[in-house]
């Protein structure tokens, strides 16, 4: 996602390089790249107009301070521009009412309301140590009912029993009433949802939320539908009191727009971003940072709170204590970082909240997701002893691994070179030698300086 706007945004402003200082003739070139980018990025023109005549007037006559160059005064420009187009600050869930909180789902069929429901609830339940409740308002489509029974089975939320011949208000209030006297914290209702804006649909979504006076009315948009997102968004708007917007499917091949022109057009925030099909690919939307990523500059802080969630503290404790005391690191584990990294998205999430240069280099090196499951089928075709002791590992050892892994030897023999560079440093990092350890890391990482 938002790859393309952002090789277009840093190519614009690396045209004022060389320049003393930003003025009106050379600004005009890096808006009219800055216009297009965010016009082929679906941003609505509206918000392009908007946006890029801010740019303007902040950079207009705006002095080069320091060491900084047009270009890099341009970029912080642009960033706070992003950061003001997206939102002002981060918006949370509103649980400030008498429990049960009533979260409604709306918006489209095949925008993921059912999917979102369920991680809203894993993310609620295990980040706010609430008790949740989902309920399916969905009684036309014929699997949306069991989808999410299926869901909240495998996330281990309660679940509220719903079938198709029942009216969707009388659902909804009993799954209330249920949530009310099992003292349940929160009610998540999944409601149905058209293939277009039409009457009937609108008319039974109003009347759930006069049933419910739900604290939280989440409109749920596919980013992948560009400006359309934007215009049926406005649409449920003037029908509903909307709380806010989850933008999902951002993992994809959406372009961006949805992002920039939303929450300009709606006037709600955007709470939440679908980031990936897991069950924990829902984060928390917070602008700046998001406004980083568009610019290129990544977005390390969210990198560091999901390694905060999904890494096994117990097991980085102990893999640091073996390492202090000099005591050899293996191919186990080795393994239990790939099964940490697994945890936070696999490297092509990781990536993803990198800044560009770093992404670049780990493009590079070819290490992705698919040649990581690979790394784990080979430590899984060895032996105990093997992956204790990697220097057993010969010739025909080998051949059996890779038979084994369904790989070919050369894959074996890449991943044991890849081991002994960790492994050096390792004992680098284990005699507190870090200016090592980074020599050490260039040769790991093509385009290290």
């Amino acid at each position: 996602m938002l790859d393309n706007l952002t090789t277009r945004l840093t190519g614009a402003i690396k045209t004022l390089r060389g320049q003393s200082r930003i003025s009106e003739s050379n600004i005009q070139d890096a808006l009219r790249e800055v216009r297009l980018a965010l016009l082929e990025a679906d941003v609505a023109l509206p918000v392009v107009r908007e946006f890029t005549a801010k740019v303007k007037e902040a950079a207009l006559g705006q002095e080069v301070i320091g060491n900084l160059n047009p270009g890099q005064a341009l970029i912080g420009i642009v960033h706070r521009e992003l950061t003001a187009l997206m939102g002002e600050a981060n918006v949370g869930i509103n649980l400030n009412t008498v429990p049960p909180a009533v979260i409604l789902m709306a918006g489209l069929q095949g925008a993921g309301k059912t999917t979102t429901s369920g991680k809203l609830a894993k993310l609620l339940h295990e980040q706010q140590k609430k008790k949740v409740l989902l309920v399916s308002c969905d009684v036309y489509r014929p699997a949306a009912i069991e989808q999410l029974r299926t869901l909240a089975g495998q996330l281990e939320i309660d679940f509220f029993p719903s079938d198709l011949s029942q009216k969707p208000v009388d659902i909804a209030l009993a799954a209330h009433d249920w949530a009310r006297k099992h003292h349940h914290d929160i009610l998540i209702v999944d409601t149905a949802g058209r293939l277009a804006v039409d009457e009937a649909m609108m008319a039974e979504i109003k009347q759930l939320h006069t049933a419910l006076k739900p604290i939280e009315t989440l409109f749920v948009v596919d980013a992948m539908t560009g400006q359309d997102a934007v215009n049926t968004a406005k649409a449920f708007g003037d029908i509903l009191p909307l709380t806010g917007v989850v933008l999902t499917k951002l993992d994809g091949d959406a372009r961006g727009g949805a992002a920039l022109s939303v929450r300009h057009i709606t006037g709600k925030p955007i709470k939440f971003v679908g980031v990936s099909e897991k069950m924990t690919g829902l984060e928390a939307f917070h602008h700046e940072r998001m406004a980083s990523r568009v610019l290129g500059m990544g977005d390390v802080l969210t990198l560091i709170e999901e390694a905060h969630r999904q890494v096994d503290a117990a097991e980085a404790e102990k893999l640091a204590k073996k390492v202090k005391k000099g005591e050899g690191f293996d191919l186990n584990d080795f393994k239990t970082q790939i099964v940490q990294m697994r945890k936070m998205g696999g490297m092509s999430a990781l990536m993803d909240k990198m800044p560009a240069q770093l992404s670049a280099a780990a493009a590079k090196s070819k290490v992705d997701d698919k040649a990581i499951n690979r790394i784990e089928g080979i430590i899984n075709s060895m032996t105990p002893a093997e992956r204790a002791k990697p220097e057993l590992i010969k010739a025909s050892r080998k051949r059996r691994i890779a038979a084994g892994a369904g790989v070919q030897v050369m894959h074996v023999n890449q991943l044991l070179n890849q081991f002994e560079q960790t492994q050096k440093m390792m004992k680098m990092f284990s005699k507190g030698g870090m200016a090592k350890m980074m020599r050490g890391m260039k040769g790991m990482m093509p385009g290290m300086r």
